[in-house]
């Protein structure tokens, strides 16, 4: 069986976006959205060991064997670099590898309309980058970062687990904290933040409360926060913020985030008619109206306020995804598959205009 590095240079050469090694079963890349067999020899206990071993320290080996999965980077010089997470299963260690890119792509390239771009230009504040696995994410919020870095004069601090890009000190500085090698963790990275003379924090994920909390503070407090959710709509997003509260602080909560929240960015990566992927986006911006319906916890409002906010930058996945339909990047059936209201698209698909 091949070694790791050859397993990964494939991984390149194939353009795929993860790989997973799991015992018993062949080695499986993820090529456009597809779960692919690459080959018909199952992985072994002793081989996937063998790939694993000068990767796991005696701090991973002890994590994995009280139970817990780990993260963390790797590079293979002069290819690429790889978010790998291992955990167990059955007694036998399974490794997931997502390739990442090389180069930060600017964020021009990303399909992103102007109004996402223009938010950039707030001094303090929260904006919510969100969707599902392998949504594009982390590529979002990393050209972000590499836009304001690039533009202005600012120190920059992000915290990850683990580092995925690696940015440049450009005309800002950028120090990049990673959990478990730089900081303990997500809430304690945030909790001293503060006292480094932060201009804009970026998250790698806001995974619990402490985070949240601290997120919405540090947002509170003058400074512009970048964040990610796995959260697949923006009421869905600020939903599950405030239901991760305890119920006699949810009140304040929402006034808080209506207060620092400026704008939640829900993605999604469309199978399209290339063999490739598309992004399709839905964008709520925190106007006068969207505040007073997160302060009175009238979350259910939010979408139908979204359809009558296009001034504002605001934008409906259905009504992005019928925008790469009618050009022709993506199939009638993938655009009901990824819709939020299938049975409304499907009407709107079919009428005479379409």
């Amino acid at each position: 069986m091949k070694t790791l590095k050859e397993m990964l240079t494939q991984m390149v050469e194939k353009n795929a976006s993860d790989m997973h090694l799991t015992v018993g079963s062949p080695i499986r890349m993820r090529i456009h959205g597809n779960l692919i067999l690459e080959n018909t020899e199952n992985i072994t206990p002793e081989h996937i060991n063998d790939l694993l071993e000068e990767y796991l320290t005696k701090q991973r080996k002890e994590k994995l064997n009280n139970g817990e999965d780990i993260d963390f980077s790797i590079g293979l010089p002069g290819t690429s670099r790889f978010r790998v997470n291992i955990f167990k299963q059955r007694s036998n260690f399974v490794a997931t590898f997502r390739r990442l890119r090389n180069k930060i792509p600017q964020i021009d390239s990303l399909g992103l309309p102007e109004s996402i771009i223009r938010l950039l230009d707030f001094k303090k504040g929260l904006i919510l980058i969100t969707g599902g696995t392998g949504s594009g994410k982390s590529t979002t919020l990393a050209s972000m970062v590499q836009k304001i870095s690039s533009d202005k004069k600012l120190h920059i601090i992000t915290i990850e687990d683990p580092i995925e890009y690696l940015y440049d000190h450009s005309s800002s500085i950028v120090n990049q904290r990673e959990i478990g090698s730089d900081t303990v963790s997500f809430s304690s990275a945030l909790r001293s933040c503060l006292r480094q003379d932060p201009d804009v924090v970026a998250i790698g994920e806001l995974r619990d409360v402490d985070s949240m909390s601290a997120a919405i503070t540090i947002a509170e407090t003058g400074h512009l926060v970048l964040g990610t959710l796995h959260t697949n709509s923006a009421s869905g997003t600020i939903t599950r913020l405030i239901d991760a509260f305890p119920p006699e602080k949810q009140n304040i909560l929402r006034t808080n985030l209506s207060m620092s929240l400026i704008a939640i960015i829900s993605q999604q990566l469309l199978p399209n008619t290339n063999q490739k992927r598309s992004l399709a986006l839905e964008i709520l911006v925190s106007n006068p109206s969207i505040k007073a319906l997160i302060r009175d916890n009238n979350i259910h409002q939010i979408d139908n306020y979204i359809l009558s906010g296009s001034k504002d930058g605001m934008i409906r996945m259905d009504d992005s995804i019928l925008e790469l339909y009618k050009n022709n990047l993506i199939s009638k059936e993938n655009a009901v598959n990824f819709a939020f209201n299938p049975s409304e698209l499907e009407k709107r698909l079919n009428a005479p205009s379409i």
